[in-house]
């Protein structure tokens, strides 16, 4: 029933498992989350296919450096049972600024600290770290 939260969860699994590529549905919501993952640096390019029922999928490269993932976790914060939501002074901070939080604001989704530069608050996506 949580979309974001499973495509959240493939990337987190497949970071843990090196895989060199997950794929999952496509969703603008997922392609808006990517285009900030790829910006912060913690996964690679990724392009959109069309499988063979001629359904939408992404196939996401994922990056590591190493052998090791920046991707270490992923908490999904507001949930379809609990939504959270932060004025952009109280949106919290991600390991004192190491990690990202995605936020979802009237302008558009958004890094935390975009968020914060804009003066916009909203709802509280994620954390990744």
């Amino acid at each position: 029933m949580d979309g974001i939260g499973d495509f959240l969860t493939t990337l987190r699994n497949g970071a843990r498992a090196k895989l060199a590529a997950v794929e999952v549905p496509h969703a603008r919501v997922r392609c808006a989350i990517l285009k900030i993952l790829k910006n912060s640096g913690y996964v690679g390019d990724w392009e959109e296919t069309v499988d063979g029922a001629g359904h939408r999928r992404v196939r996401v490269q994922l990056r590591y450096a190493d052998g090791r993932s920046p991707i270490t976790a992923v908490e999904r914060c507001s949930r379809p049972g609990r939504r959270m939501y932060f004025g952009a002074k109280a949106l919290p901070r991600v390991l004192n600024g190491m990690g990202i939080a995605i936020v979802s604001t009237s302008q558009g989704l958004m890094r935390d600290s975009e968020a914060r530069k804009r003066n916009v608050g909203g709802e509280l996506l994620c954390k990744i770290y």
